[in-house]
């Protein structure tokens, strides 16, 4: 494996991290963000020139003296990021800063297992590299829908991922790659984009909600993931919210998932489409032979009112876990992300109203709850922001 060097202390780590969120800068600036005498930041930056980290960019303006000298992260330095769903994959290349250079997308069932799934991965990879985007990786990130060991690089008992139970995701990818790779769930790796790129730039603790085929939730913690012990943290679309409710996917009962993940709002659509309560649904089942979230989100911008109503709902439904979770974790920032997140408008408004009603007024007083603004792009920036952690890192 072609490894790429490493930062050798914390300094260093540091200012690697500096450049990569905030972008080029002039050593001045540096200095007076680390408070490193300017002997010692001019040893550690010529050393990470000299690893081939960074790189000189010029002067900057002066300052009233001599004019400080301008570093960036290395120009060839490339992350990739994969975020695999229930029934897509995106794929992209990023430079060191977190810029997203090529950015692709097609649909793909997680349930043709993962060696088929990967290899579209790569092979979309590929195509970015035949565009002349990269010559070499030098980390790669990848998001998968369901629970991951962190620690191993595996997706364990993931109910909607059939044949991916301890799947070595990351050897696999490390290997096919030649560098170093991360896995985590999707949503965590979400919240890392919105945490870099998006509306949490400047929020430290905040909760990511993803309403695709599933619902989980992301937790920033003083901006870094909150995982849990063993790497389910955020599982919320498998809290019971009705003991009499339908089967889920994980196998009990009532499961939020079960009632308004994306495959529950097409299985209700296809009642409502089956049973003629919305023409607009039976319409679209004649045609296609299927009906699906995105057919829901379509009738109801016709103004179909079984379809408004299956927002709605749903929207309650979210709404209740997610008023006891602002109420315990009391985070500065709510983001709905994912597929069916694109109900937009009707969905946040029905969210918004239950949270800040049953949550505590403390709680809620000052508590953003927005629609992502980065959508797709969030899995992406995320997975090649948590790879590059690593790689910028002294461990």
């Amino acid at each position: 494996m072609r490894t790429m060097a490493r930062p050798e202390n914390g300094h260093q780590a540091r200012l690697l991290g500096l450049l990569r969120d905030e972008g080029p800068r002039s050593r001045a600036e540096l200095g007076d963000v680390v408070r490193l005498s300017r002997s010692k930041l001019a040893v550690e930056l010529d050393r990470l020139i000299e690893l081939g980290m960074v790189e000189s960019a010029g002067l900057a303006a002066s300052r009233g003296g001599r004019r400080s000298g301008i570093v960036r992260l290395s120009s060839r330095l490339r992350f990739a990021g994969i975020d695999i769903g229930a029934t897509s994959i995106d794929v992209a290349v990023t430079n060191g800063e977190m810029e997203v250079l090529g950015h692709l997308a097609e649909p793909c069932d997680i349930r043709q297992g993962p060696e088929v799934v990967l290899d579209r991965g790569l092979d979309l990879l590929g195509k970015l590299r035949e565009q002349g985007l990269f010559e070499e990786i030098h980390g790669a990130g990848v998001g998968v829908p369901g629970p991951v060991s962190f620690r191993e690089g595996v997706p364990v008992a993931p109910p909607i991922m059939p044949g991916w139970d301890r799947f070595p995701v990351r050897e696999v990818i490390s290997r096919e790659l030649g560098c170093p790779a991360l896995v985590d769930n999707d949503v965590n790796i979400m919240a890392l984009g919105e945490l870099h790129a998006g509306l949490a730039r400047s929020v430290e603790d905040f909760l990511l909600v993803k309403i695709g085929t599933g619902i989980g939730c992301g937790i920033v913690v003083d901006s870094g993931i909150y995982r849990g012990v063993s790497g389910c943290a955020g599982d919320i679309g498998h809290i019971r919210v009705d003991d009499a409710g339908p089967v889920c996917a994980c196998g009990n009962i009532g499961c939020l998932e079960a009632y308004f993940g994306g495959a529950a709002l097409a299985r209700d659509a296809l009642v409502a489409a089956r049973s003629a309560r919305s023409p607009f649904l039976a319409e679209r089942l004649a045609q296609a032979g299927e009906v699906t979230a995105a057919d829901v989100a379509a009738a109801a911008q016709a103004g179909d009112p079984v379809a408004v109503e299956m927002i709605r709902e749903g929207g309650r439904r979210v709404g209740q876990v997610l008023a006891s979770l602002v109420s315990f974790f009391n985070p500065g920032l709510v983001i709905i992300a994912g597929g069916v997140a694109g109900l937009g408008h009707t969905l946040l408004a029905e969210i918004r109203s239950v949270v800040y009603r049953r949550s505590a007024p403390l709680a809620t007083g000052n508590l953003p709850i927005v629609l992502s603004e980065l959508e797709a792009a969030a899995g992406v920036i995320g997975a090649a922001r948590m790879i590059s952690d690593q790689v910028f890192s002294t461990a």
